[in-house]
């Protein structure tokens, strides 16, 4: 989210201000890792060989024997074990000696500093591959810490919640990154099921912070408000509490409420939206319709928390219906040629098949598009009604 509010601005902006408008599986990081390929090892072995042909084909009085030094340095580059570089320092250095010998007198003049810029070389490489070794573990051992936050943080909502069947996907746009600024959860109250997906303005540590203060008051407060509008409102209240007076972070978010029972042949859904891009409703044989709210609420964060009261939108549901809830990160996100990913006109496509797959094919499709990256996280959270 790009939009910049601060909150000393609040109290002049009025109900008329609006904003533009996945268990979660881990997309893996972005690009290719030289190392990590299963033939970057023989490259090394590969190059060694070039030298030392090119040097046999050549005249005595050619020397290129300093080249030789390049060979341990590239195994630094793409090896996986510490020692590997010494390895390949100790051939190179071996077959310019032996390429030396061909030389007579010229050893004397030249190998001997070819055999000095190997051995700095390969030290250097050593020295290197080590720092990154020890890089890899520590990043390992955050990934593991992130992944724990995680589960306290978005936890996987199983698949069947009271009448609704889950699915999510969810995608931090920061690499090697777990948890982002997109936000989830879904809980089963006497009143039905509730389901809250946000986006907090900006990435990083911050917004995850304040990602975990909207999460924590929706799950206190989704089994204590009957109406969702109130609902929003205490998590606005909880957010004013966390937020300093001169951040200009906010949070879009939308709350969707799915009755237990159906009264007749539909139920009453019931939609409240603060600027957050507004959930689709699928039906067999119908094109995607949008639940826009009755009328614009600018994204918590914004307001004072006592003059946050969004309308409720009601719209009959019937079962087998599906509510797709998404964020921006879908629906902003851009090809080379810089047009946005059309979200309706895909998902066209993406709906055949087994619907529980419908977030996981979206985010699929959503990568296909950027082609493998993601500007901002990317969160889809599907529930289909089964009552």
């Amino acid at each position: 989210m790009d939009d910049t509010i601060s909150r000393p601005q609040r109290r002049h902006l009025g109900g008329g201000l609006s904003t533009g408008g996945g268990l979660a599986r881990r997309a893996p990081a972005d690009g290719v890792v030289l190392s990590r390929q299963a033939w970057a090892p023989f490259l090394p072995w590969a190059l060694l060989v070039v030298l030392v042909a090119v040097d046999v084909a050549l005249p005595d009085w050619v020397i290129i024997a300093p080249a030789l030094a390049a060979v341990p340095a590239l195994a630094a580059a793409v090896g996986r074990r510490v020692w590997y570089p010494v390895e390949l320092g100790v051939v190179t250095a071996a077959a310019s000696f032996i390429g030396a010998s061909r030389s007579g007198g010229v050893l004397v003049v030249g190998h001997l500093a070819t055999l000095d810029a190997i051995a700095l070389t390969t030290v250097i490489g050593c020295a290197t591959a080590w720092a990154r070794a020890r890089q890899e573990r520590e990043l390992s051992q955050v990934r593991v810490t992130a992944e724990v936050a995680q589960q306290v943080l978005l936890r996987p909502p199983p698949q069947q919640l009271g009448p609704a069947r889950i699915a999510v996907d969810y995608s931090a746009a920061a690499a090697c990154a777990r948890i982002g600024g997109d936000l989830y959860d879904v809980a089963l109250t006497r009143w039905g099921v509730r389901a809250l997906i946000g986006d907090v303005r900006g990435k990083g540590l911050s917004a995850v912070s304040t990602a975990s203060v909207v999460l924590g008051a929706f799950r206190e407060a989704a089994y204590d408000e009957r109406c969702p509008s109130a609902l929003v409102r205490r998590i606005a209240f909880s957010l004013d509490r966390s937020l300093s007076p001169c951040t200009e972070e906010f949070v879009t978010l939308a709350v969707l409420c799915l009755p237990s029972s159906p009264s007749g042949r539909s139920a009453d859904l019931q939609v409240v939206n603060c600027g957050h891009p507004a959930p689709l409703l699928l039906r067999a044989g119908q094109s995607p319709e949008a639940l826009d709210p009755p009328e614009p609420v600018p994204p918590l964060g914004v307001l004072l928390p006592e003059d946050v009261r969004p309308p409720v939108l009601h719209h009959p549901v019937r079962p087998g219906d599906t509510v797709l809830l998404y964020t921006d990160g879908i629906t902003e996100a851009r090809d080379a040629a810089r047009q946005f990913y059309g979200l309706r006109q895909r998902l066209a496509t993406l709906q055949r098949g087994d619907p529980d797959q419908l977030p996981a094919r979206l985010h699929a499709d959503v990568r296909a598009h950027t082609g493998g990256s993601l500007d901002d996280d990317a969160a889809a959270l599907l529930l289909r009604y089964e009552p």
